[in-house]
């Protein structure tokens, strides 16, 4: 017999109930639908289209966090459950839909040239939106795979009263960039050309566009963000965030056969163990993994003042420990991974 399947958990069931008064409410108040676009990626035969599909009053400025904005406005916005998206790619219409939350997550077939492109979504008989796809060439064989809180913006994440301040609250002015890190990966990206960049992080798809406009004030380079849900799903209060970054490096691995992953993240939490994991998985899909060392005041806040470091036994994997940016370019230099050049001072942000 086939055994019966349980209900949705009660906070999924409320969380759906008070999404669909709202956007109700809004419908009668004249609200739309609106796409809020993110930067994807694909191959040279599909593109992963990423988007957010919103209720907005506005249809000429549907952005719902403008910049400077508080973070807690970015959570206030209405999803449009189950939305059906046109997306066109390269002259050719796709129909897409949207989950529960308004998220576009899907794969479209494409015919594109390798490097950035534009592609086009429409909802609702809405004015077009663009989305700019990074598309990795068939030759392309390495690749960086970046978290962000305590990797490259210093936030103190994973505490939970800084984590409600840091979401809720803070503009992305009054995070702070982890010294040498956008030289570091800009180093790389010059190095390895048409490599794809891909910053994977457990924060929420609502905020988006501050993690956007921080990496671009710091001058990062541009890559697709791999974001999560926020809020609880049909069997659990909230979503695992390791869960999150197992799957989508799972999902690079099948996406891109040929690319070897350098891997960056950080002491604070769960990233050790998430890429020894992916290690012990794929040994030969892992160019080097590179964690980034907290300070012991950052260690507290992100509560891991005692941390042991394991690495996968992978020997012809390096792992590399620094506490910034300039500490892995010496790194990845010793093991070959990027050429040696002169000491330049640092560009004042």
């Amino acid at each position: 017999m086939t055994e019966p399947v349980a209900a949705p958990h009660r906070a999924f069931r409320a969380d759906h109930a008070i999404v669909a008064w709202r956007a109700r409410r809004a419908r009668e108040r004249g609200f739309t639908a609106v796409v809020i676009p993110y930067t994807g990626y694909g191959s040279t035969r599909w593109v992963r289209v990423l988007a957010r599909v919103l209720l907005s009053r506005d249809q000429q400025r549907p952005e719902v966090e403008p910049a400077g904005a508080r973070g807690w406005r970015s959570f206030t916005s209405i999803p449009v459950e189950d939305a059906e998206v046109t997306v066109t790619v390269d002259g050719v219409a796709s129909t897409v839909t949207a989950d529960r939350s308004g998220i576009v997550d899907q794969v479209v077939p494409a015919s594109l040239d390798p490097g950035w492109q534009r592609i086009e979504l429409v909802v609702e008989g809405s004015a077009p939106v663009h989305a700019d796809v990074f598309v990795v060439g068939d030759d392309v064989e390495f690749g960086l795979v970046s978290d962000i809180d305590d990797t490259v913006m210093v936030t103190a994440l994973p505490r939970p009263l800084l984590a409600a301040w840091h979401t809720f609250v803070v503009n992305e002015h009054a995070r702070s960039s982890t010294p040498g890190m956008p030289v570091l990966y800009e180093r790389l990206t010059d190095q390895y050309r048409g490599a794809p960049v891909i910053y994977l992080s457990t924060g929420a798809w609502n905020v988006a566009p501050t993690l956007t406009r921080f990496l671009n004030r710091n001058l990062y380079p541009a890559g697709a963000l791999l974001l999560t849900d926020w809020g609880p799903t049909a069997d659990r209060w909230f979503r695992s965030g390791q869960d999150h970054k197992r799957h989508n490096l799972e999902r690079l691995a099948r996406e891109f056969p040929r690319v070897r992953w350098l891997l960056v993240g950080d002491d604070g939490q769960h990233d050790e163990e998430i890429y020894s994991h992916f290690l012990t998985e794929h040994p030969d899909r892992v160019r080097a993994v590179c964690i980034r060392q907290l300070s012991p005041g950052e260690a507290v806040l992100a509560g891991s003042a005692a941390r042991v470091h394991s690495p996968a036994d992978a020997p012809s994997v390096p792992w590399r420990y620094a506490p910034d940016g300039a500490g892995f370019a010496e790194e990845l230099e010793d093991v070959g991974l990027i050429r040696s050049s002169p000491q330049q001072p640092e560009a004042q942000g």
